[in-house]
């Protein structure tokens, strides 16, 4: 697909995804400064030219860079060391590529990404186990051997962050050269590379091919988009190869809009429907599809208004059987949404209700929980996960100048003392 295809493409999304905009706010709505100050993210050239010339859109460059100035500090050194070890065994990782998986899919297509249902299991009472049965909150470990392409999708999103940070914090041309050879097989090389699209993405074996709820595989993307920002210095990629990688995930962000799969996902009513608008955004603004992304985030505000309660309570989340990690993904979605939203001056970091429905309140409700996961009222098969709940803390004290919330992610300073995630949220 040409780039000028895609560009009409483009303008017909635009059309497609006008809906609430924050030129007329909802009931309860008042403009109200962009949250936190300091680097500017500009549309799809993002945080570049605060960045040197890194087009990150979700990585920050004032958080990043207070992170390498302090490198050698208590807060920072254990992360960094760990960082640095995982990228060495990275260099020795890959390639990962969709066209080695056992299973076809039913496209008779290799190139297109296959995975399956997190939640289905075979049916013990059916001879041939089919069609299978949903448990929620129960993983099937089929799910990550190599007939499907999760596991390896995984494993790319994981290597690709950890040897860009690597490549930003230690400047050795090792690990961005490295990233981008993961990259170049997965996105570009012809023989190798995945079709932009989720059409077989968490299918049920005996069921369907393929669901909407696939889509959100994507979210492992996302940070592969922000670290090809923080590869954009080197020369590990050339200008043809980010054009190409353009072109992927401006393919992708036709696809979203415009497959009968996508539109299914678009509509969902909870976490999937949150995560649809984040990943399609952040595509879009990757693509350089600033007007595709301004459209679907001045949506967004209708979207949660029917997924928060004014006190806070995601009911639909509060449903399953991990209804904390839900809770705390779907918040991290959202604040996605108001990152990028600063992108294409929308700002959803202060959006509210007349009726009190924000993203602030869902923060505040979970954030009550900070330190004492153990007495969170409703279902949670592993109540240990913190590291969604230190996510939202940390960036909702910095969106609100709070240091109340701050505090609250603190609590979680110690246990997540070698995560590279510390690396990359305010301080």
């Amino acid at each position: 697909m040409t780039r000028n295809v895609l560009m009409a493409t483009a303008a017909m999304l635009v059309t497609t995804y006008a809906g609430v905009s924050l030129a007329q706010p909802l009931p309860g709505q008042a403009p109200a400064p962009v949250a936190g100050a300091g680097p500017v993210c500009r549309g799809s050239d993002g945080f570049a030219a605060d960045f040197g010339g890194r087009r990150t859109f979700l990585w920050r460059p004032d958080w990043l860079e207070a992170a390498k100035t302090h490198a050698l500090d208590p807060a920072n050194d254990e992360a960094l060391r760990a960082l640095v070890t995982r990228a060495d065994a990275a260099l020795t990782h890959g390639p990962y590529t969709v066209v080695d998986k056992r299973q076809m899919p039913a496209s008779g297509d290799r190139h297109d990404y296959l995975s399956m249902g997190p939640y289905w299991w075979a049916d013990p009472s059916k001879p041939d186990g089919l069609p299978y049965v949903r448990r929620d909150g129960e993983m099937n470990p089929e799910r990550l051997t190599n007939a499907f392409d999760v596991s390896d999708l995984q494993a790319l999103s994981d290597d690709v962050r950890t040897l860009a940070l690597a490549y930003y914090f230690t400047g050795e041309d090792r690990y961005a050269v490295k990233a981008a050879a993961l990259v170049r097989v997965w996105f570009l090389d012809p023989a190798t590379r995945m079709n932009p699209n989720l059409n077989h993405g968490q299918a049920v074996p005996g069921r369907v091919s393929g669901r909407a709820e696939g889509v959100i595989d994507a979210h492992r993307l996302v940070p592969i988009v922000e670290a090809l920002g923080l590869l954009d210095p080197s020369r590990a990629l050339s200008d043809a190869e980010k054009e190409g990688l353009r072109d992927w995930f401006g393919g992708l962000v036709q696809w979203m809009a415009t497959s009968t799969i996508g539109r299914e996902e678009a509509a969902a009513a909870n976490n999937h429907g949150v995560y649809y608008d984040a990943l399609i955004s952040q595509f879009a603004l990757y693509a350089g599809f600033d007007d595709v992304a301004r459209a679907v985030i001045e949506r967004t505000p209708a979207r949660l208004a029917k997924q928060i309660e004014p006190d806070g309570r995601l009911p639909r989340e509060l449903t399953r059987t991990r209804s904390l990690h839900y809770t705390t993904w779907t918040i991290g979605a959202a604040m996605d949404l108001a990152m990028l939203g600063q992108c294409v001056n929308v700002d959803l970091w202060n959006w509210k209700t007349a009726d009190g429905r924000s993203l602030r309140a869902a923060t505040d409700f979970v954030g009550a929980y900070a330190g004492r996961e153990g007495d969170w009222p409703y279902p949670e098969l592993d109540k240990s996960e913190i590291v969604g709940l230190y996510d939202i803390l940390r960036r909702g004290g910095w969106a609100w100048h709070d240091p109340a919330m701050t505090a609250q992610a603190e609590v979680y300073d110690q246990r997540l003392a070698s995560d590279e995630i510390t690396l990359r949220l305010p301080r």
